[in-house]
């Protein structure tokens, strides 16, 4: 078999089998845009955009769920179907904040090992598809109030897209301050809901919501410093303004609070039942909340969302917590 040789442009030379074709006449440039079928176009924009809207992170909206069940209203008119239009509003809301954040970053993105593949960065999302159906999301998250006559609705879901648009371009790099702000979207999440379905939310609930928040985001940011250490500043510039020992302490602390504001509102039903079936719910929760500081010291380096959905122990301890509250209700 026969071999030929060429010379290449630092002076090596490289073979190739005859009969076999060379990497360069395997690789192939990608189709132009232009040159693809509309319906095809419209097709691969619509994957991108699905990509770039990071359904990953939906489940983070379930939080809209919280007052509407907390307070029994899941079987109104106002109910359910209320909650899920407030569902929606949050998911287009945060949607929306993830096609600014990546048309920001566009740039930056281009020099990223991985997040050069992201749609917008390496094109596949041309950058005047991606406002508009970012502006599209927008209109979508703050409509939504006003299609079911609630405009508070409206009101704090702008308010939700306004903080995470700041907490974006900036705030994310202030220590502590920046898992304030990841707490409070938390919480405008539990207020949209409370306000869709018409359930005054309480002191104690607001608490509990902003605490498991909090306890969740320092969790995360716990588990990215013992992974990464020192190249943990790369991945987040904030990181390096904190350290594991405090991180640890404080999510303690946060647990701890969060249970017993938990205890706190779950003594203020005025209900003898509801009452007594929520104090033996602050039992398999605390399980959790002891499940969930073993994972995150542990720190194996699987997502915050990974150990709260996936673990067995985790999700059995979640679940009983839940069948004893619904019962309370």
């Amino acid at each position: 078999m026969t071999t030929r040789t060429r010379s290449t442009g630092d002076g090596r030379a490289s073979r190739a089998v005859a009969g076999q074709p060379t990497a360069q006449a395997v690789t192939r440039p990608a189709p132009a845009p232009g040159s693809m079928p509309f319906p095809a176009l419209l097709a691969s924009w619509a994957v991108a955009a699905v990509l770039t809207a990071r359904p990953k992170q939906w489940p983070k909206n379930l939080l809209v769920f919280a007052a509407p069940l907390a307070g029994a209203t899941l079987g109104r008119d106002d109910g359910f179907a209320y909650a899920l239009v407030a569902f929606a509003a949050f998911t287009a809301a945060s949607s929306a904040v993830y096609f600014i954040n990546d048309l920001a970053d566009a740039d930056r993105d281009r020099t990223h090992p991985t997040k050069r593949l992201r749609p917008i960065a390496s094109g596949r999302l041309p950058v005047p598809v991606a406002l508009a159906i970012a502006a599209f999301l927008i209109a979508v998250a703050i409509l939504a109030g006003f299609w079911i006559g609630e405009p508070r609705l409206a009101a704090v879901v702008g308010g939700y897209f306004v903080l995470s648009l700041g907490y974006s371009m900036g705030l994310k790099h202030v220590p502590y301050l920046e898992l304030a702000f990841v707490a409070v979207g938390f919480v405008f999440r539990a207020i949209g809901g409370a306000v869709a379905t018409h359930v005054p939310p309480s002191a104690w609930f607001l608490t509990v919501c902003s605490l498991g928040a909090l306890m969740v985001a320092i969790g995360k940011r716990y588990i990215e410093l013992s992974v990464l250490g020192p190249d943990a500043a790369r991945h987040r510039p904030v990181m390096r303004w904190y350290r594991l020992p405090a991180l640890r302490a404080a999510q303690r602390t946060v647990t701890l609070l969060m249970w017993v504001s938990y205890l706190a509102w779950a003594l203020t039903a005025s209900d003898g039942w509801i009452q007594g079936w929520h104090l033996a719910s602050a039992g398999p929760l605390a399980l959790a909340l002891f499940r969930f500081d073993q994972l995150t010291g542990a720190a194996d380096g699987r997502p915050v969302e990974d150990l709260i959905s996936r673990d067995p122990m985790m999700v059995c301890c979640e679940l009983t917590w839940l069948a004893l509250f619904t019962i309370g209700l």
